[in-house]
Parts: C-alpha cells; sequence; structure tokens
C-alpha cells in the first residue's frame, strides 16, 4: 500500500525537499544607508556639479585674456581665496610671458614683481621641478610670515599687501607641458583642503588643454593677419590736392578683401578696393594676385577703368575659372577732382561733405568671373573741395548682422553722423563710420568678414 501523496499547492511539489542554502524570507525592511554616507554622496554631487559648471563656463571662452581671467576666478573659488596671480610663458617659443592678477592693482603687481623668483612658490612651480610640488602639483605656504626662512624682501611685499598664506599650482599637463603658473592668496594663515586641493588640480589640467588650444588659435590669427598686411599697401601715397587714410582687419581664417592707393601718370590717383570668394590662405594667396594684376593694368591704362578691370576679367578667367571676385577701380584728377570709376558687382562708393552724403550711382554689373566677358559703362563725377569718397568692401556691411538694405542706410547714417570739425581729415571719418558700424569693434573675434574702408578727401 502506498503512501498519500500530499496536496500541491500552487504548483509546488511538497515532496521537493527545501534546499539549506535558500535565504530565509526577509522579516524587516533593511535600514537606510547612515547619515554619513548620505552627507559624502551628496557632497561629491555638489563637488562634481560645480566643477562642470566651472568647465563649461572655462570652455566658452573664445578669447585668450577672457579665459585666463575664468581661469583665476574660478581657481579663486576653488580654494577659497579672494586674490590671486596667473603667469602665462610657454618654454622655447618668443612669445613674451602674460602676468594677470585677481583683486591686486598695477601698483600691487608691481611690488611683487620686485621679489625674487625663486623665494615664491609662484616661482618655483614655474621653474622648479615637479618634486617641488605635492602630490596634487601645488604648493601650500600655510603661515608666510611665520616662516623663519622667508625672504625678506617677499616678507615686506606681503606684509604691503596684506596676504598671509599662498597656494600655487603650475599649469601644465602631459599634452600641453607646463604653460605657466598661478598663485592664490589668503589674507589669513591657512591653506586648502584636500578635496580643494584635488579639485582645484582637476580644473588646472582642463584650463592648461584649453588654454594650448587658444594660445595656438592666436598665433595662427596673428601669422594670418601679419600676412594679410603684407600683402596690402605699406604706405598710402602723397598726392597733392588729396589726403587719404585706410583700414583693414582680417577675419580669423584670412580672407581675401583688399584694398589699393598708387599714383599714376600726369599725378593722377588710382584708389581700388575689391573682394576674393572664400577664405584662408588660398583666398589671400589669389588676393594678392588680383592686387598685383590690377596695379600692372592701372599704370598702363588707368584712365579707361573698364579697360582695367575687363583686363582682370579676361586674367581670372584664363588663370583662375573656379575664381570670382568683385572690385572697384576709380581713376582721380585731384587737381581737377575729377573721378571716373567702374565696378564689377562691387557697393558704390559714399560721398560725405558738408552739404550732403550720398552714394554714388553706379552701374549695376556682374562679379569678376562670372560672364565670359565683363564690360560696364564707367560713371564720372566731381567731388567738391572738403568733401570725402568712401570706399568699402561689404564685409563692412554684412559685419554689422542686419539685411543688406538696413545695413545700407546705416552706413549711409554713419557718415552722415561724423561732426563737422571732423569731416575734413579721412582718418577721423574712417574711425567714426567704424565705431558707429561696429559697436563692438573691428576685433570682434566671432566674425568671419574681413573689413576694409579706404576714404579719399579732397582739398
Amino acid at each position: 500500500m502506498s503512501a498519500p501523496h500530499l496536496p500541491k499547492v500552487a504548483g509546488i511539489d511538497p515532496e521537493v525537499p527545501v534546499s539549506t542554502q535558500t535565504a530565509a524570507p526577509l522579516r524587516e525592511i533593511p535600514a537606510a544607508p547612515g547619515a554619513f554616507i548620505q552627507d559624502r554622496l551628496a557632497g561629491w554631487v555638489s563637488d562634481l556639479t560645480t566643477l562642470h559648471e566651472l568647465t563649461e563656463r572655462l570652455a566658452s571662452t573664445a578669447t585668450l585674456d577672457a579665459a585666463l581671467n575664468e581661469l583665476l576666478h574660478a581657481g579663486a573659488a576653488l580654494v577659497g581665496a579672494r586674490r590671486g596671480l596667473l603667469v602665462l610663458e610657454r618654454a622655447g617659443t618668443t612669445t613674451p610671458s602674460t602676468t594677470l592678477g585677481l583683486g591686486l592693482g598695477p601698483a600691487d603687481l608691481g611690488h611683487l614683481e620686485t621679489v625674487e623668483r625663486s623665494a615664491t612658490a609662484l616661482g618655483r612651480v614655474l621653474d622648479g621641478p615637479p618634486e617641488a610640488a605635492d602630490a596634487r602639483g601645488g604648493i601650500a605656504t600655510p603661515d608666510l610670515l611665520g616662516d623663519q626662512d622667508l625672504d625678506p624682501r617677499h616678507r615686506e611685499v606681503a606684509t604691503r599687501l596684506g596676504y598671509a598664506a599662498s597656494y600655487a599650482l603650475p599649469l601644465a599637463s602631459e599634452a600641453a607641458g607646463r604653460l605657466g603658473g598661478a598663485v592664490w592668496f589668503y589674507d589669513e594663515p591657512g591653506e586648502p583642503s584636500e578635496k580643494q586641493r584635488h579639485l582645484v588640480g582637476l580644473y588646472a589640467r582642463y584650463a592648461t588643454e584649453h588654454l594650448a588650444r587658444l594660445t595656438e588659435l592666436e598665433r595662427a590669427r596673428a601669422d594670418i593677419a601679419t600676412v594679410a598686411e603684407e600683402l596690402l599697401p605699406s604706405r598710402l601715397p602723397r598726392i597733392p590736392g588729396v589726403r587719404l587714410a585706410a583700414r583693414h582687419r582680417t577675419g580669423p581664417q584670412g580672407g581675401g578683401d583688399w584694398y589699393d592707393a598708387l599714383p599714376l601718370p600726369d599725378h593722377a590717383l588710382g584708389l581700388a578696393v575689391g573682394s576674393v570668394g572664400g577664405s584662408g590662405p588660398s583666398a589671400m594667396a589669389a588676393m594678392g594676385r588680383l592686387r598685383a594684376s590690377l596695379r600692372a593694368y592701372a599704370v598702363m591704362e588707368g584712365e579707361d577703368p573698364v579697360a582695367v578691370l575687363s583686363d582682370l576679367e579676361l586674367l581670372l578667367r584664363l588663370t583662375e575659372p573656379a575664381r570670382t571676385a568683385t572690385a572697384l577701380f576709380a581713376y582721380c584728377e585731384p587737381a581737377t577732382r575729377k573721378v571716373v570709376l567702374a565696378g564689377a558687382g562691387h557697393t558704390p562708393p559714399l560721398v560725405l561733405g558738408d552739404r550732403r552724403c550720398e552714394y554714388v550711382e553706379t552701374t549695376l554689373s556682374a562679379p569678376l568671373g562670372m560672364l565670359a566677358c565683363w564690360e560696364a559703362p564707367s560713371v564720372e563725377f566731381s567731388p567738391a573741395p572738403g568733401e570725402t569718397v568712401l570706399l568699402y568692401t561689404d564685409g563692412l556691411l554684412r559685419r554689422t548682422g542686419d539685411a543688406m538694405d538696413r545695413a545700407f542706410a546705416r552706413l549711409h547714417s554713419a557718415a552722415a553722423s561724423v561732426p563737422k570739425a571732423d569731416r575734413h581729415d579721412p582718418a577721423a571719418v574712417t574711425d567714426h563710420v567704424l565705431r558707429a558700424m561696429l559697436p563692438d569693434g573691428l576685433d570682434r573675434s566671432d566674425s568671419t568678414e574681413d573689413v576694409v574702408v579706404l576714404a579719399a578727401h579732397f582739398d
């Protein structure tokens, strides 16, 4: 007779023995982590959030000066200091060092420079071996005035400026090398905590990489600007009866806007402005070739601006068929105040005087390189004594950010607002127009447009 079977409950076979390794059922909910762990986690999250915000602000800086200022302020916040000093000097280059202070005036910086470099923590992180710094890369001096071995001149300067402690940190990374160093000053004896040193060390390494990129970018921009300036006239000619002034700025990538002023036979003067399509070294090289060619054609047949631009069109079509350009050439006889000009897709000149401010009506024509044969009628006009003829490239209009019709109106308004006392000075006229058109200045880093303004004042 077989043993009775136990009943099954919910599909579980009661004959299968329960494993001795099975955990006992939970009798109560586990206790939450301790307050200490929660506080620590909250502190880590807060530190990471702060570091993220500071690095985001640093990454948004587009110029070296802005980045250095942001680094000084962020470092001071991380180590709990009020004042600081930063020195940027990349080894192996001819770039002069940059010194920037936070909460320190020019006189304060002058006092600090009188202290022997090797006697300061900043000097040691700039020149000393890596072992001179702590594990985080910095040098803490928690009690300057209490240091018996402190350099006497350093003690005198610290007392004068009212700081009692400092923390110096090199600006270095494996990829960028050592770019410089920073030091932050405390009003009372003290030093940053281990957590503060860790955070500012992480921030400084990121900042070093960002500074290295900006340094290379600014060096490249400076090289481009130098090349562009060398491709343009080194000085403007002096012709009786007319005075000249020019302003030119190249975009960060280098562009093709140019101008020229050259003396011609019979005491005449040739004025030209133009723009080559594109940007970068290729556009700059094309601009140089175009300007040189126009000078040659102007010397041979400058009294006929249409012939000058026709020859330039033919040359461009034969040698650089994929290139387009705009140009305006004016043949001037200062003795008789006669101007004959022709334009190829270029913006019209503007005449400014005591009695008028108006654009010269020129014939509408296509840019160079867009037609099989370029030719358009020339325009002749006579500036009155004391009037200024303003030539410019469309980069001046585009940098305003306005639509072209509004930009033309804005230029007219800027010229009309030149004070009467300045209208007989072509340099003052160009500077006033540029200030009115570009309140942020010509050197705005986020603009890719070249700007050329050439003014001719007829006596």
